[in-house]
């Protein structure tokens, strides 16, 4: 047991450095294309921080591990926009771009009703066990490559119009140096992922616990680390695109592309604690969505609220 709690937190330091390295690479490598920041978020630093997510889910529907990919998944989403969004707004308000409002967001909350409904397959009469199977995966990932035309040609758009900025954004690291680290910290975050879900399950089963518990808050928390620290990095810096970018293009990849991967691989069943904590997440996801639309931004105490919630949340999965 003790082993495994070693190994557990060397993974975690592993996936949380990887990610730090492979956002700061991909990153650069963006400035050199000259890629707008609110695309750098939604794109690049979002899929960067959520390949954790991505190495642990995938592993686990390899291995068989049904219950911590997908609570992985959901507590992730949770944490994303509970605490990540919360605690960045608590430090500094964050100011939603139009364009995330219009589009972006909307379309989180598309793939967040869609993981919904395809997951009760009882309750619609279309099966006799609540499954993702591939055809649904598959689904998924159309959804996914939807997502990435619109913010790819958004891209294109903006780079033409906001030319002259983008010019003066100059990248961090020279090119070889960009393609090395995003090499290195792709690299340490599969090997992070592999231990994570191995020494977290080793811990379940020592402990009695299941393994949806400990998909839905050691592991889903450990995996949003780097969210969580590249979203309050870039709200104290003012950065309100980027740390506002990385959670909703976290949650749609979470989604869209790390749970249909997974699913892809092996189809995935999905328990009734999960099926409740999807209908929390859904409706977090709502609720998100109003506080960013009222005043095209989320303040101090809209934040507040928000890590309050997830505490209570957090309380109810661990008594459950």
């Amino acid at each position: 047991m003790v082993i495994s709690f070693i190994l557990l937190l060397v993974g975690f330091v592993l996936l949380v450095k990887g990610a730090d390295f492979f956002v700061d690479g991909s990153s650069s490598i963006a400035k050199f294309l000259k890629i707008p920041s609110i695309v750098i978020g939604l794109t690049i630093v979002a899929f960067g921080t959520s390949a954790p997510e991505a190495a642990v889910s995938i592993i686990a529907g390899i291995k068989g591990s049904n219950d911590i990919a997908v609570g992985n998944v959901i507590g992730s989403n949770m944490f994303n926009l509970l605490v990540v969004l919360g605690v960045s707004a608590a430090i500094k308000p964050v100011k939603i771009d139009s364009q995330i409002i219009k589009k972006e967001f909307p379309f989180m909350f598309l793939a967040t009703l869609a993981f919904l409904i395809i997951s009760f397959d009882v309750a619609l009469g279309s099966s006799t066990a609540n499954v993702i199977s591939r055809n649904e995966a598959f689904l998924l990932l159309i959804l996914m490559a939807i997502f990435l035309y619109s913010v790819i040609t958004s891209a294109l758009r903006s780079r033409k119009e906001n030319a002259a900025a983008l010019e003066d954004d100059k990248p961090k690291y020279g090119i070889v140096k960009s393609i090395i680290f995003t090499i290195g910290g792709l690299a340490g975050i599969i090997i992070g992922g592999q231990l994570v879900v191995d020494s977290a399950s080793d811990i379940a089963r020592g402990f009695g616990m299941s393994e949806t518990l400990v998909g839905l808050t050691i592991v889903a928390v450990g995996t949003s680390l780097p969210e969580l620290v590249t979203s309050i990095v870039a709200a104290r810096k003012g950065e309100s695109d980027i740390a506002i970018g990385n959670v909703v293009g976290s949650n749609v990849f979470n989604i869209l592309f790390v749970l249909a991967a997974s699913a892809a691989i092996t189809p995935m069943n999905i328990n009734a604690q999960s099926l409740f904590d999807l209908v929390v997440l859904t409706a977090v996801t709502a609720l998100t969505y109003t506080f960013c639309v009222t005043q095209k931004k989320v303040n101090r105490p809209e934040g507040i609220v928000l890590v309050l919630m997830y505490a209570g949340y957090l309380t109810y999965a661990i008594i459950r």
